[in-house]
This record gives structure tokens, sequence and C-alpha cells, in this order.
């Protein structure tokens, strides 16, 4: 299965950006769609999960209401909304999938997609 993300880039501390993950020619009703990042040197880190049919999102307890996690069905993608950013946020940033159980930090997904890295300068 192939995830495709995009939407990364440099940003400016308490800047935003959307990423975007789709999976083209893939049929992912009532899959589990998620987000993750990674710093160098640590853990992959659970960011957000949603139920692609339902739009029903879970985060991490992290975010604290600055990322918001969306789909678009119509085109078969899920997003990311990363708002008021800071350096911290620097990491590379990988969509996921997932067409059993829902995507948590302790229930990793099936499928991962290729990273986009996300770099918020001071």
């Amino acid at each position: 299965v192939q995830l495709q993300a995009s939407g990364g880039g440099l940003v400016q501390a308490g800047g935003s950006l959307r990423l975007s993950c789709a999976a083209p020619g893939r049929t992912v009703k009532n899959w589990y769609l998620g987000w993750f990042r990674q710093i160098p040197g640590k853990e992959r880190e659970f960011i957000a999960s949603i139920n692609y049919s339902t739009g029903d999102p879970y985060y991490a307890d992290f975010v604290k209401g600055r990322f918001t996690i969306s789909t678009d069905n119509a085109k078969k993608e899920v997003y990311l909304q990363m708002n008021s950013l800071t350096p911290e946020d620097t990491a590379t940033y990988y969509c996921a999938g997932d067409p059993w159980d829902r995507i948590t930090s302790t229930s990793p997904p099936t499928y991962w997609g290729q990273g986009t890295q996300v770099t918020v300068s001071s």
C-alpha cells in the first residue's frame, strides 16, 4: 500500500503548515489514517489518527489543540493542519494507515508512508 505524504517545508516559529497524505488507487474506506513524527535520534512519535469513514479523530496529548487531523473523502486524502509551530516541532512527519485498528501511540499502523520534512526556524 502506497501512502504519499507532502506539504512539509520551512516555516518560521508561530507559523502554520498543512501536511497531506494520499492513498492513490487504494480504497481506504473504514481505514484508520494517522500521522507520526520523528526527530533524529529519537523514537517515532504518534500525533493523531482518524477514521476515514466516520471522521472520528484521536490525538496525542501533546497536540493541545495546535494540530487538527481531517480527511477529504473525494480526494482520498488525510491532512494534518499544524498551527503555532515551534522549533521543537522540527521533525520528519510520516503518514500511516491501518485497515483494521485505530492508530495510537501503543497501536502502531500496518502501513507507513514516506516522510516529509518540517523545519521550524526560530
